[in-house]
């Protein structure tokens, strides 16, 4: 079987990449090999309303937040917007609507289909992929391969685009029912107590429904999220002493790239996307929203690539815009991160006090590590007030 575009991953940044090279006119297979889309859930869905919009990604399919409380060992600050800005996917429903407007636009999606190999003839420009499904074993011929296998990077590691990630995060997660909850507020809880390196997290899905995660970063600690998770639910530690009647429904598990974008991610007839290339925000470790977009803007870039066999060449507009939109930013979160890593309990104490002289606005754009550079100069030379000034100088 012969092929325009094949994609490897059926998560949001595939599926992306699938519908906008199908819309394109393009023959797409998708592979994904898990039994269906959205099997496992491997992310706590947290994303932004209005990109979701700009996605035109439907508000059934998300939970509005306009209340971020940040609790530490001893202190606790609320910052609230007159308007949600933030919100929560229903990150199954969300996915498999992907899939769907992928399949309507012409994109073939094969389920339990495992790449087990990729063959490149540099001379003769042709690109196969082995695949082993529930058909079998089978080669599959593709003018353009995109690997969007997520943390694994199955074709990036294959062909030598990175190597095994150095810095991850690891995040186990419970989605849980609950009484009544308060949907229109999240928690990020912060300190030993809560995460050696990294933090916790309760996001509302509904009203009835919540995640409560962990997550940790490797290699800056050893500790088990699992276990930190349990600790915290049996002993209802703040704010789960707030949330009745807490039963787990679901239990999540999730890897996720932590050290920037990969050096290069394309190649010809190769593209990498979305975590395969490390496309991710450090300070709340989610991706989504750049999934989606550089998902569809690979699929235009290798659609518009066939008539030239998807050269390196044609296809480096993709790389280089997303590098123009998401190297800095990337780059700002990871050295605020690096800060964070290293705070004692008494520190984070500290630096809630700072988040809380942040204005909505100033919070939303550091907290989505949308930094602009003239904006956050400007804020580290004169914040009114002074120990905020450091924390806007690191992204500068």
């Amino acid at each position: 079987m012969k092929y325009d575009v094949a994609v490897v991953g059926g998560g949001p940044a595939g599926l992306s990449a699938a519908q906008a090279a199908a819309g394109a006119g393009c023959k797409v297979a998708l592979f994904e090999r898990e039994d269906s889309i959205a099997q496992y859930i491997r992310t706590s869905g947290v994303t932004w309303i209005s990109e979701m919009r700009d996605l035109a990604i439907p508000a059934e399919y998300y939970n509005p937040v306009r209340n971020y409380c940040f609790i530490s060992p001893h202190n606790e600050v609320t910052l609230t917007s007159e308007q949600p800005d933030c919100c929560v996917l229903d990150v199954r429903r969300a996915y498999q609507y992907l899939g769907t407007i992928a399949a309507a636009a012409g994109a073939e999606i094969r389920v339990r289909s495992n790449v087990i190999n990729i063959k490149l003839n540099r001379s003769s420009g042709e690109r196969y992929i082995r695949i082993k499904s529930l058909y079998g074993e089978e080669d599959v011929q593709s003018t353009i391969i995109i690997d969007a296998s997520g943390f694994t990077a199955e074709i990036g590691r294959k062909l030598g685009f990175l190597n095994a990630w150095t810095r991850y995060g690891a995040g186990a997660e419970y989605e849980c029912y609950c009484d009544d909850l308060d949907t229109e507020t999240w928690y990020l809880m912060v300190g030993s107590m809560y995460s050696s390196a990294g933090y916790a997290w309760i996001f509302p899905v509904n009203r009835n429904r919540v995640r409560i995660g962990v997550g940790v970063g490797r290699p800056d600690t050893i500790e088990d999220p699992i276990k930190k998770l349990n600790h915290i639910i049996e002993n209802r530690l703040k704010p789960l002493d707030r949330i009745k009647n807490i039963q787990t429904l679901e239990f999540h598990y999730g890897l996720i790239p932590n050290q920037g974008l990969v050096k290069s991610f394309v190649d010809d007839g190769i593209m990498l996307v979305g975590d395969s290339a490390g496309f991710s925000n450090p300070l709340l470790l989610e991706g989504i929203r750049y999934a989606i977009r550089f998902g569809r803007l690979a699929g235009e870039v290798a659609a518009s690539s066939i008539p030239y066999n998807g050269s390196k060449e044609h296809l480096m507009k993709y790389e280089s815009t997303c590098k123009r939109i998401l190297s800095s930013k990337i780059s700002s979160a990871l050295r605020v991160q690096s800060r964070w890593l290293k705070l004692s309990d008494k520190e984070w104490d500290q630096e809630l006090d700072i988040i809380s002289d942040l204005k909505k606005d100033e919070f939303l754009d550091f907290i989505r590590a949308d930094f602009s550079r003239s904006k956050m100069l400007k804020l580290g030379l004169s914040h009114p007030k002074i120990i905020a000034r450091s924390l806007f100088r690191l992204v500068t």
